[in-house]
């Protein structure tokens, strides 16, 4: 492997024209078919297998008219304090809204009377009505959007409170703040990492490349593919991050062989070669590991797992080709400002800096490496017992899905939410949706009706409407509303109990029930990763570690990287759930609604988590590998390849949560939590599992560490990654009064 990177970064650096015009050429193509496309377009989320989305399929296609693909809005309307929403003046002034409404748009097809269809509250002082529209959501346009809200404001001008829900909405205001915020904090990070602005700009540079054929290709699929906005924004937080990261390595171990005395192109071949190689393997994991998520079966997910694996290859050919060709252009401004070697800088040990008295100074790393070596139990049981008691709300993690009622107070999607709950009951924006078939209308007609008795009777019901059969006969909606919130367990517990009576139904008539509604969604999908979650964990698990075995050429670093992950994002779980879950801190961040936990969050936050947790596996401990096949003892190689590189898996740890942190400040209540906890899970992974717990488990491992049993290392194939081939070529003969400026590091190489 470092071979052949090697010959790429010798081309890339010798034809670094051809190299930079055909990315140009690339990204150009790419966006043309980009600017063709529909863009991002799906925002519902299905669940093959699931019992909910079977009663969803079958009203498709037994109640066509009620589940028209077009979009649909609910207009909630209040009287002013005191007053009844019936009396002649608000009655008029609600019927001249709506009569606005339906003149809004040409667009729209239907506006229910709340008079009509006895939509008003039991106190008569809040009433809805139903808009419906001949087009889809994605195909409003901003002029329907527009329409919408200012007939909703003509009723706000006669004095009622008007709000509303439904996906004819205009979506919120896109916002790129969240990456400028990540992509501004990482210029900073690079620019005092390397003290050179050619140095820090070419990670940037070659991001934003990446990035932008990732987007482009997502953005070109998008419509074909029916693809959702978050799986654009985890590509582009993933993009961002890695490829910052992997060109950050690169340049890095470039200017360390520029140090050593090789030339600009052997420098960047070599580096290729060395630093490349671990790119490639950090990389591989993490594709594994969002690959990995189609074991769930959950096409949102398959869609955002697949997506990113894309922009994290995409990262990785930019890094290991793009990155040798720019290379060659910004020559020794790579290199930053010279700086003379001293004698105490250049003995074999020091790290540090020199002071003016010429006596080195011990850096941080050098301390910290130090320390932990002198006391590794006391570390690592320190570092495990901290770990584990940020992962204690786990336990308490509840699983759900968004709905408007976690949507920030200020939006008029949670106000129409509220005002339902307060005048119709907490149960009313969660209600159930129990389906009755069979082909003997007779036996549906008389199962339907037997049911809607036995739904009316459980305890946690309000009402139940009558059964509403379709066209033939064969098939009949019941709708149950609850007695208490959609998430509440006591809703939880009603459905358990619905289907409980269907499936006594079952064995009575033989006619079908089936339920369905976001509470019954809500069960599913926690059903659906609960199941998922440890074939997935296997197999990510498994086909990781088996990677690192060959990286590594041991059994126990590849083990001990999987035990240090688990701990993490077991920590970084625990942390998400105190915030989102409890309100810890909240304030901090700007979360308006605490609640359950997206359902899908855990599994696609594991899933990234791992890869990114191998990519600093791989990173730190391949150098620490590299002094140990190089002849250096275990201790010896664990203190080299930390103080080779913690500065910048430092730098890089920083930049990746920085990145992630930017997203805290998003609209989407996801992204918001997703971003949280990836910030988190790569701060405990970085700094406690990977540069205090990993060395220390090495040390207490010694050479064991790096065994292999013999029959393993017969059949197992030498990827080369240390650059073993490479060490057999000394420098030709080059200036060595300089070396990489790393502002604040203690690496002199």
């Amino acid at each position: 492997m470092a071979t052949f990177l090697h010959g790429i970064g010798q081309f890339a650096f010798r034809r670094r024209w051809l190299v930079v015009l055909l990315w140009a050429l690339v990204l150009g193509v790419i966006g043309v078919g980009a600017a063709s496309g529909s863009g991002p377009t799906s925002s519902s989320v299905t669940l093959p297998g699931t019992e909910a989305q079977r009663a969803y399929d079958l009203l498709g296609e037994k109640f066509p008219a009620a589940n028209a693909d077009g979009a649909t809005a609910r207009i909630v309307v209040r009287a002013p304090d005191g007053e009844k929403v019936g009396s002649a003046e608000n009655k008029a002034a609600v019927e001249a809204t709506l009569a606005d409404v339906k003149g809004s748009s040409s667009r729209v097809a239907q506006v229910t009377d709340p008079f009509a269809a006895r939509t008003v509250s039991a106190d008569g002082t809040t009433a809805y009505a139903q808009v419906t529209y001949t087009a889809k959501e994605a195909d409003l346009t901003d002029g329907d959007h527009t329409g919408l809200e200012k007939a909703m404001e003509s009723g706000r001008d006669e004095g009622l409170t008007v709000e509303a829900s439904g996906n004819a909405l205009a979506p919120p205001t896109e916002s790129f703040m969240a990456e400028v915020i990540g992509f501004a904090l990482a210029a900073v990070i690079l620019l005092i990492t390397f003290g050179s602005l050619a140095a820090a700009g070419l990670p940037l540079l070659t991001a934003l490349v990446g990035v932008g054929v990732s987007v482009a290709a997502i953005t070109a699929l998008a419509g074909p593919l029916d693809l959702s906005s978050n799986v654009t924004a985890l590509a582009t937080m993933l993009g961002i991050a890695v490829g910052i990261d992997y060109a950050l390595f690169i340049v890095s171990r470039y200017r360390s062989e520029r140090a050593d005395g090789y030339d600009a192109r052997e420098a960047a071949a070599r580096a290729n070669g060395t630093a490349g190689s671990a790119v490639v393997f950090a990389g591989l994991t993490v594709v594994i590991a969002l690959v990995g998520l189609l074991v769930v079966n959950l096409p949102i997910l398959t869609a955002m797992g697949l997506a990113a694996a894309g922009a994290v290859v995409v990262a990785v050919l930019v890094a290991t080709t793009l990155i040798p060709a720019l290379l060659g252009f910004a020559g020794e401004r790579v290199r930053g400002k010279p700086r003379t070697r001293t004698a105490a800088a250049t003995t074999a040990g020091t790290t540090g800096t020199t002071g003016t008295t010429g006596r080195a100074r011990v850096g941080l790393a050098q301390r910290w490496i130090s320390y932990v070596l002198r006391k590794p139990v006391k570390v690592l049981l320190l570092s495990v017992v901290a770990l584990g008691a940020i992962a204690l709300p786990t336990s308490k993690l509840e699983l759900g899905l968004p709905d408007d009622g976690s949507k920030a107070t200020s939006s008029t999607q949670r106000q129409a939410y509220d005002m339902l709950s307060q005048s119709f009951g907490p149960g009313f924006n969660g209600p159930l949706t129990v389906t009755v078939d069979d082909q003997d209308p007779a036996v549906a007609r008389t199962s339907a009706t037997g049911l809607g008795k036995s739904l009316a009777g459980l305890p946690d019901v309000t009402a139940v409407t009558p059964a509403a059969f379709n066209q033939a006969g064969d098939t009949a909606i019941i709708t149950v509303i609850p007695r208490s919130t959609p998430g509440s367990e006591a809703t939880k517990g009603l459905v358990e109990d619905i289907r409980s009576l269907t499936a006594d139904l079952k064995s009575d008539t033989g006619a079908r029930s089936l339920v369905t509604g976001t509470t019954a969604l809500n069960i599913d999908v926690s059903a659906k990763f609960s199941a998922a979650i440890v074939p997935y964990l296997a197999l990510v698990v498994g086909l990781a570690v088996l990677v690192l075995i060959l990286v590594f050429r041991s059994i126990h670093v590849p083990l001990k990287a999987a035990l240090g992950f688990l701990l993490s994002v077991l920590a970084a779980l625990g942390a998400l759930v105190a915030v989102f879950q409890w309100g810890w801190l909240k304030d901090l961040i700007g979360l308006e609604q605490t609640g359950p936990i997206m359902s899908l969050m855990p599994i696609l936050m594991v899933g990234v988590v791992f890869g990114l947790a191998m990519d600093y596996q791989v990173f730190l401990v391949s150098r620490m590998r590299e002094a140990y096949v190089h002849g250096a003892d275990a201790r010896t190689a664990i203190e080299s390849g930390f103080k080779h590189s913690s500065t910048v898996v430092t730098a890089a740890a920083l930049i990746m949560i920085a990145v992630f942190a930017g997203f805290v400040g998003s609209h989407d209540a996801m992204l918001k939590s997703l971003g949280f906890g990836l910030a988190v899970a790569v701060a405990f992974d970085a700094f406690v599992v990977r540069m205090t717990i990993v060395p220390a488990a090495l040390a207490l491992l010694g050479k064991r560490a790096w065994s292999l049993p013999r029959w393993i290392d017969r059949i197992l194939p030498n990827v080369d990654i240390e650059g073993e081939k490479l060490a057999k070529h000394p420098p030709a003969p080059a200036p060595t009064d300089r070396e990489p400026s790393f502002v604040g590091t203690d690496a002199t190489h």
